[in-house]
Order: structure tokens, then sequence, then C-alpha cells
């Protein structure tokens, strides 16, 4: 089986999580301005929930269905965000998904990983279908989708629920042929 791969930008390293990441990111996720913009974050992020996350990380890449990136600041080496593809081989797609900390926000450090992402989704994995999506309310998670040229699909009303409330969703897609 491949090694889980680390990516690089300017800025950025992307590498596998370890055990060892767990406090910070129980630190970033335990935001609840993280968790409320996204569907399967809880609040509050309790202790324990970041190890068993992490240790599900490595048998997912081996199956096949995903590969998730620690994003990290190459000069500082702190942990900044996450970012996945949830992989479906069988129609050559995956789905997009990420999440950045609070202090982080607006510095273009998403766009960046979700790029390197998308080239390694492409280019390594071999894919044919990138999407992502977000809810409606959190239009910076839609501008990143923007700046990846990737296409705005559709849009759900009411289709998920999150801590009570109903959510709409926003559907972004991107095809290799479509990626620079």
């Amino acid at each position: 089986m491949p090694k889980r791969p680390t990516l690089q930008t300017d800025r950025l390293l992307l590498r596998p999580f370890t055990v060892e990441d767990a406090a910070r990111v129980q630190e970033l996720v335990g935001e609840s301005e993280i968790a409320s913009t996204t569907l399967n974050i809880p609040h509050p992020y309790e202790d324990g929930m970041a190890e068993a996350w992490i240790e599900t990380h490595a048998e997912a890449f081996e199956q096949g269905k995903s590969a998730h990136f620690a994003i990290v600041l190459k000069q500082e080496k702190i942990i900044i965000g996450a970012i996945e593809l949830g992989i479906n081989a069988t129609h050559d797609r995956a789905e997009l998904g990420y999440w950045i900390g609070k202090p982080y926000w607006n510095n273009g450090y998403m766009t960046e990983a979700a790029r390197a992402v998308l080239h390694y989704g492409f280019i390594e994995r071999n894919l044919n279908r990138i999407c992502a999506s977000h809810f409606s309310r959190n239009p910076a998670s839609g501008k990143v989708m923007q700046k990846l040229n990737m296409t705005h699909e559709a849009s759900f009303r009411q289709h998920f629920k999150k801590w009570g409330e109903y959510e709409d969703l926003e559907m972004y897609g991107i095809l290799r042929n479509e990626f620079k």
C-alpha cells in the first residue's frame, strides 16, 4: 500500500495527522464558530474525540476511502486546520472537506491547501471529479471553491439539520479537464 502523502505549497505543509496532533485539533475545532459551519464537527468537542478521529485516517487511506491532511504553517510548524478528500474509487470522484482555525481565517491558506489537494486528487489519484459543499450562511467557504474554479452546481434548501436548525447547502464541482 502506498505511504500516506505529504504535500507542500509555498507557505504550507500538508501532512498526515499523528495522535500527537490531537490537543491542537481539539483546541482549534473547539471553537463554536468552526463546529457551527461544518456538518460533522460536534460542539463541545470533548476530550478523546480528536484522537478517535485521527486513529481512523490510516485505515481509511489504506482502503482507498479518504486522504486526510493536517494543514501546517511551514515556518511556524503549527497546525492551522484540516483538509480531506472523501474518495469514491468506483466512480473516480471525491468530496473535498475542510476547516481552518479561526485565527487563520482570511489569509488564503485554505485556497492554497485546497489547490494542492485538488492537484493530488486529479494527478496522483487519477480522479475525474471533485465536489465540495458549504452551508449557505458560510459564504467564505464558497469563496474558496470559487477561487479554485469550481462550478456552482446546485442549491439544496433545508438539506441538513444542524443544532436543531435546517441548513441550506451550496454544491460545487470541478472535473479533471477543468483543473489548471
